[in-house]
């Protein structure tokens, strides 16, 4: 089974950990959004010395894409690019809506252990304004929907044609307190960290979905436009 890097910095978490076979071997985290960039490699030097795992010695290196925050997106993947041209690793890009789902299907199971109830995951990022970035999730973690910028109103919500329970979730979904849920519509407070990376990484490597390094570019979901001083 692979051993993995996980760089996760694409919202206002960033975290890195070592895993192999689907366990957890070292973490560092924080939330503080601005010092992405500052707490990166340090922190990988940190994984470095409290596990004496190498770089070398890594099988691939995974990193959550997008969407997210346009800084954030590009602090980690330009560091796991790097670490993969310099070491000739492998790169594995991953949904960051699909890494939140992972998280909020743990924390669904948790507070309904015996519900067999079939529901819907629906990440959402907040993109500022009543605008989200979201998408939705079957419990078998597959996307149902391409990830996609929202503008939160009633008639989205309205809009939601599912049978299933609909559970919105992330920092996005706090605006919905302000909205009307319909009957299947529900709300709950669930946090990811770099290890509710580590299934998605380990499949990826498995199905050798590696990206290429010249060519794989975040996934910003709408344009980046940047102010001009």
């Amino acid at each position: 089974m692979p051993l993995i890097l996980n760089i996760d910095t694409a919202t206002e978490y960033a975290g890195v950990c070592f895993s192999k076979d689907g366990v957890i071997l070292a973490t560092r985290e924080h939330a503080l959004q601005k010092e992405h960039a500052a707490f990166l490699q340090p922190s990988i030097q940190e994984l470095v010395l409290e596990t004496g795992i190498s770089l070398s010695s890594i099988d691939a290196v995974a990193v959550t894409v997008g969407p997210g925050s346009y800084t954030g997106i590009r602090v980690g993947l330009a560091s796991a690019k790097g670490i993969c041209f310099a070491l000739n690793k492998p790169l594995l890009l991953l949904n960051t809506l699909a890494v939140m789902s992972v998280a909020a299907l743990e924390t669904w199971q948790n507070l309904h252990p015996s519900n067999a109830e079939s529901i819907v995951l629906f990440p959402m990022i907040d993109a500022r304004r009543m605008e989200v970035f979201g998408g939705k999730y079957n419990q078998q973690l597959l996307p149902l929907t391409e990830s996609e910028a929202f503008i939160l109103s009633t008639e989205f919500l309205e809009g939601l044609k599912q049978k299933e329970k609909i559970i919105f979730f992330g920092s996005g979904s706090v605006k919905l307190s302000t909205l009307p849920l319909q009957e299947n519509q529900l709300v709950i407070n669930s946090q990811h960290t770099v290890n509710h990376m580590v299934t998605l990484s380990e499949q990826a490597f498995n199905l050798h979905l590696f990206a290429d390094l010249a060519y794989s570019e975040p996934l910003y979901v709408k344009e980046f436009y940047q102010k001009t001083p």
